[in-house]
């Protein structure tokens, strides 16, 4: 019998993958994997991954998975294997649904919950400070005052 594979690096792959029900112990594990001890996952569940924009005109944004935590943070995880200048950019562009999702109506006090942006690439961005960095798998991006 010919064994079958399911290549992670496409979409359906990762979200077959990650994406699931039945997958989300494997999720869990993967996220865990990347983030600081501080902001461990112990449960998850899934988000819709299509965010419209605001009006009509504006660009919407489709993530590859989409999913909150037990704390209500929120994870995007996206796969980009052709190289995209403005892939950091457009993290940042994607961050901001989850971020508005938490405006509440009336009174609010703007505390935001955590957003967390996970980009698998099979690329090198070509502004690292040194070559070492470059070799580096795991790359944290921080916005902070």
């Amino acid at each position: 019998m010919k064994a079958k594979y399911l290549n992670p690096f496409t979409d359906y792959g990762l979200k077959r993958i990650f994406g699931e029900e039945a997958s989300k112990p494997v999720l869990i594990s993967f996220l865990n994997s990347l983030l600081p001890l501080t902001n461990q996952i112990k449960q998850l569940s899934f988000k819709n991954p299509e965010n419209s924009g605001a009006l009509l005109l504006y660009r919407k944004g489709i993530f590859d998975i989409y999913c909150e935590n037990e704390k209500e943070e929120k994870f995007i995880v996206e796969l980009q294997r052709a190289k995209q200048n403005y892939f950091k950019d457009r993290t940042v562009f994607y961050s901001t649904f989850p971020i508005r999702e938490q405006a509440e109506k009336d009174e609010w006090n703007f505390k935001l919950n955590a957003v967390f942006c996970i980009g698998i690439l099979d690329f090198n961005f070509n502004d690292y400070k040194n070559e070492a960095e470059k070799h580096d798998f795991l790359h944290t991006v921080k916005l902070k005052n």
